[in-house]
C-alpha cells in the first residue's frame, strides 16, 4: 500500500508539471528506448549477441559525446555516474545500455546452456550486474533535477531486473514481489497518458503477466497452472525467459495425469498408447484446439497451429524411433503400429485446418478494396498454393495404413476433395480473368459448376461430413455472378482484340438478334458498325386474304329466257358459212 501512494504522488506530480508546463527537469523515455533497440537491432529474431554489440558500440558513442571516457588506451580509469555531474539525460541513457548490455550478455548465456551447463555461473554473474546498474539508475532518477515520470520509469525498469534475478534464483516469493511492482507502476503510467501511448506499457504488463503466475504456482497456488497454460497457448509457444520452465512444468503435469491413460477410441477403434510422449500430446490436444477457437486474431490463431504441428510432428518421431527400438513391439507391429497412424491421422487434419483457415483470410482480404497501390495484396495464386496443400494432405489420409476398408471414412474423403477441388478451380479461373484469359476462364467456372453438383448429389447421406467444409451453394452463386462479369468484361475489352481466343471469336456474320443464348466475342459489337439485327430484313411469307367460293352456284337451275331475247335471222353466204364452222352458234 505504501508503495502505490508513492506511484500515485509520482504520478500527481507527473501531471502537474504536465499542466505547468515548466521545466520538470530531465527527461528519458526509458521504456520506449529499450523496446525500438532491441526490435532493431537482434531481439526481433532472438539474437541477444547482435543487440550486445549494439549496446557496446551505443555506450562507446556516448562516453565520446559526453567527454566522460574510461582512461585512455593504456590504463583503464573507472568512473560513475554521479547526481553532481548530472546534466544531460544522456547521462541516464549511459547507464540504461550499460543494463541493456549486461541483461542481452545473460540472455545470451541462457540459451547457451541448454549445452553447457557451466555457462548458469557466468549467467547468473551478468544478470546481477544488469540488476545492479537498474538500482544505480533509480537512486539517480531519484534526484530533483529528474521529473516524475522518467523516475517511474526507472523504478519500474529497476523492479523489472530484480525479478529476473530472483527469478532464476528460485526466490518465488521475492520474485513475484518484484514483478508486482513492476507491473503496478506500469499499469498505472499507462492510465495516465492516451491509448497510443498506453499501448508500450500494457505490452509489457503481458510480458511479466506469465512470470507473475508462475511464480505464485511455485509458492503455492495450485490454481495458476490453468491461467499459465494459457498464457502460454495465447503466445503460441514464443521465446521469452519464462518459456522453458513454463514448457517444463506443463509437461511434467500431463506426465502426471497420462499415468491413467492407457488407450484411447477413434472411429469405432481402440488405438492402445503405451508411450509417455504420445500420452502427453494427446492429453494436450484438447487444450491446443480449444486455444485454437478461442484465438484473438488471425496471426494468434496460425502461430497455435504451427505449435500444434510441431507438437505433432515430435511426437510422431519419438514415437517411431520408440517402436523401432524396442523388439518386442516390432514383433507385434501390426498392433502397435495403429498409434502412429492414428497420430498422422492428426497431424493431416491439422495441415488441413490450418491451410483453410489461412484461405478464408485471404479470401476475405481479396474482397477489400486495395487502398495502397505500391504494397502487394493478395492474389489468386496465394489461394491455389493453399488447396494444393489441403488436396494433398486429404489424399495422403484417405491412403492411410488401415483405412482403406473404411467406406464412410473414405466417402467422407471423396467428398472433402471434391469440394476443395471446386475452390482450387474457382480460384485458378480467377488467376485466369487477371490476365484477360476469358476462354481458359470461362472453362474452369463450368468445372466448378460441375464439381458443385456433384458434392450437392453425394452429400444426401453424408450431411455430417459438411459442417466444417465451405458452402458450395454460396460458390455456385459466386460463380454465376463471375460468369456474367466474364462475359461483360470479355465483350467490353477491345484493346486486345488480336490475342482474343479464336475458338470464342465469330467466324460468320449472324447478327447479334439471332444468337442471344450462345456467347461469342465479337470486336464489331462495340464499333461504329455493330452487326446486331439484319437490314434491310428478309421477305417472309405472310397468310393472305381467304377466297370465298360459291358452291351452291353449280346446283342452281335459271328459268329460259329465250323469250325475252331478241332472235335476230341469219342470211346471206356469210352466215351460211359461220353456221358450217360454228362460229355463229
Amino acid at each position: 500500500m505504501a508503495a502505490e501512494k508513492l506511484i500515485e504522488a509520482k504520478i500527481a506530480e507527473m501531471e502537474e508539471n504536465k499542466e505547468n508546463a515548466a521545466d520538470g527537469g530531465l527527461s528519458l523515455e526509458i521504456l520506449q528506448i529499450i523496446k525500438d533497440s532491441q526490435q532493431q537491432h537482434g531481439l526481433r529474431h532472438g539474437d541477444y549477441q547482435r543487440y550486445r554489440g549494439y549496446c557496446s558500440r551505443r555506450l562507446r558513442r556516448l562516453r565520446k559525446t559526453l567527454g566522460f571516457k574510461m582512461g585512455n588506451r593504456h590504463k583503464f580509469t573507472g568512473k560513475k555516474v554521479t547526481v553532481e555531474i548530472l546534466s544531460d539525460s544522456r547521462y541516464l541513457l549511459l547507464v540504461v545500455m550499460e543494463a541493456e548490455r549486461a541483461w542481452s550478455y545473460a540472455m545470451q548465456l541462457k540459451q547457451e546452456a541448454n549445452t553447457e551447463p557451466r555457462k548458469r555461473f557466468h549467467l547468473m554473474s551478468r544478470l546481477r550486474k544488469a540488476g545492479k546498474h537498474g538500482e544505480h539508475l533509480e537512486r539517480l532518477c531519484e534526484s530533483h533535477r529528474v521529473d516524475a515520470k522518467t523516475t517511474l520509469e526507472a523504478q519500474a525498469y529497476n523492479a523489472y531486473l530484480t525479478g529476473m534475478v530472483q527469478f532464476e534464483l528460485q526466490e518465488w516469493k521475492a520474485a513475484m514481489e518484484a514483478f508486482n511492482k513492476c507491473k503496478t507502476i506500469y499499469e498505472k503510467l499507462a492510465n495516465a497518458f492516451t491509448e497510443e501511448q498506453a499501448v508500450l506499457y500494457y505490452q509489457r504488463v503481458e510480458e511479466i503477466s506469465p512470470n507473475i503466475r508462475y511464480c505464485a504456482y511455485n509458492i503455492g497456488d495450485q490454481d495458476a497452472i490453468n491461467d499459465l497454460m494459457q498464457m502460454r497457448l495465447s503466445a503460441g509457444g514464443g521465446g521469452g525467459m519464462i518459456a522453458e520452465k513454463l514448457e517444463a512444468l506443463i509437461t511434467q503435469t500431463r506426465a502426471k495425469q497420462a499415468a491413467t491413460m492407457s488407450e484411447i477410441e477413434w472411429r469405432g477403434r481402440t488405438v492402445p498408447v503405451k508411450i509417455d510422449r504420445a500420452r502427453i500430446f494427446l492429453l494436450g490436444l484438447a487444450d491446443n484446439e480449444a486455444a485454437i477457437a478461442q484465438a484473438a486474431n488471425d496471426d494468434t490463431k496460425e502461430r497455435l497451429y504451427e505449435t500444434l504441428l510441431a507438437e505433432c510432428r515430435d511426437t510422431i518421431q519419438a514415437v517411431r524411433e520408440e517402436l523401432r527400438t524396442d523388439v518386442v513391439r516390432c514383433r507385434t507391429f501390426h498392433i502397435s503400429n495403429s498409434l502412429p497412424v492414428y497420430l498422422t491421422y492428426i497431424k493431416l487434419c491439422t495441415v488441413v485446418r490450418r491451410n483453410e483457415s489461412m484461405a478464408q483470410v485471404l479470401q476475405a482480404k481479396l474482397k477489400e478494396p486495395q487502398t495502397d497501390e505500391s504494397k502487394r495484396g493478395p492474389r489468386p495464386q496465394d489461394l491455389i498454393r493453399l488447396y494444393d496443400i489441403i488436396l494433398q494432405s486429404l489424399a495422403e489420409l484417405s491412403t492411410l495404413q488401415g483405412m482403406e476398408e473404411d467406406r464412410t471414412f473414405q466417402k467422407e474423403m471423396a467428398l472433402k476433395i471434391l469440394v476443395y477441388k471446386a475452390y482450387r478451380c474457382f480460384f485458378i479461373a480467377q488467376s485466369y480473368v487477371l490476365v484477360k484469359k476469358w476462354s481458359e476462364a470461362l472453362v474452369l467456372y463450368e468445372r466448378v459448376l460441375k464439381y458443385a453438383r456433384e458434392v450437392q448429389s453425394k452429400a444426401k447421406n453424408l450431411n455430417n461430413s459438411l459442417k466444417d467444409l465451405p458452402d458450395v451453394q454460396e460458390l455456385i452463386a459466386e460463380v454465376n455472378a463471375e460468369k456474367y462479369s466474364l462475359q461483360a468484361a470479355a465483350i467490353l475489352d477491345t484493346e486486345d482484340v488480336a490475342e482474343t481466343p479464336s475458338q470464342l471469336q465469330v467466324k460468320d456474320n449472324t447478327p447479334l438478334s439471332e444468337r442471344l443464348e450462345n456467347f461469342h466475342l465479337d470486336p464489331a459489337l462495340v464499333s461504329k458498325q455493330p452487326n446486331l439485327v439484319q437490314f434491310p430484313p428478309e421477305f417472309q411469307p405472310v397468310p393472305c386474304k381467304p377466297l370465298f367460293f360459291d358452291l351452291a352456284l353449280n346446283h342452281v337451275t335459271f328459268p329460259p329466257l329465250e323469250d325475252h331475247v331478241e332472235q335476230k335471222g341469219k342470211g346471206g353466204l356469210t352466215g351460211y358459212i359461220k353456221g358450217i364452222f360454228g362460229f355463229g352458234s
